[in-house]
């Protein structure tokens, strides 16, 4: 089973920033790490989950009424750490761009032929699941936008679209046809609804607690299964998720909040 980083390691960190995004990338052997974007007032892509700043900041208020330069006003408690502020989603990029791009040297070598095991000191690769955060608030253009600060990076094969909107997985597809697409919802029985519809996605990104189709009619799709719950900060509980009885069920991929337990 893949293991994923839900808005970086998020349950010891304060999600969607870039420390977060930091702890998850020092995990070895961590597919990669999951993160949404919005929209500021002045068009510029940020990574922030909610659509208000009010939960995860000092501040107060949508997302979409701020520009980058208020936004980065804004304080993002960190314990024992530094502030941190809302990181925009070229931050990211320059924090993250040659773990992915190891992703990607790494399919061109299995593509020539070329050994590709794990050489003691080798930068391992590391994939990005963005999410669109548009099915509540629309924002216009935000696909355009995405997608071509990953073409301009050179990135396309080490990047993830997903979103709850399936008509912006559309226009996704519309604008790359070769983009991986998951599509988000609660049930997978939903989230397979959705993809049969034409939305173009390939992959399935269901609530881990939400499996109810059999794992046979699950047979040769990607499922991403994500957690939820009060991510930062949280206390840890000690309790493992059994992974053996969640790919049992058809899950190929978990998107955790805390990956480091399983991985370090």
């Amino acid at each position: 089973m893949k293991l994923w980083a839900h808005r970086g390691c998020s349950q010891n960190f304060p999600e969607n920033t870039l420390l977060a995004f930091e702890k998850a990338a020092q995990l070895q052997g961590l597919a990669g790490i999951e993160l949404d974007i919005q929209l500021t007032k002045d068009g510029q892509i940020v990574v922030i989950h909610d659509e208000r700043v009010d939960r995860t900041t000092d501040g107060t208020g949508y997302v979409r009424e701020y520009t980058l330069a208020e936004l980065k006003r804004l304080k993002i408690d960190a314990g024992s750490y530094p502030h941190q502020k809302i990181p925009a989603m070229e931050e990211v990029f320059n924090l993250l761009e040659e773990r992915m791009k190891a992703v990607i040297r790494s399919g061109t070598e299995t593509q020539s032929g070329t050994e590709t095991g794990s050489t003691p000191g080798m930068m391992s690769g590391l994939r990005l699941n963005i999410e669109l955060k548009n099915s509540v608030l629309p924002y216009e253009g935000m696909e355009e936008k995405i997608i071509d600060m990953v073409h301009d990076r050179g990135l396309e094969g080490a990047v993830v679209y997903s979103t709850f909107c399936a008509r912006s997985l559309e226009k996704i597809a519309y604008l790359d046809s070769e983009a991986e697409l998951g599509i988000l919802d609660t049930q997978i029985s939903d989230c397979m609804y959705k993809l049969k519809g034409g939305c173009g996605a390939t992959a399935l990104h269901p609530f881990w607690r939400a499996m109810d189709l059999p794992a046979e009619q699950l047979r040769g799709y990607t499922v991403r299964a994500w957690m939820s719950g009060h991510l930062y900060p949280e206390k840890s509980t000690g309790t493992r998720l059994d992974l053996e009885c969640l790919e049992k069920m058809g899950i190929t991929d978990l998107i955790l909040n805390e990956p480091e337990v399983y991985l370090e």
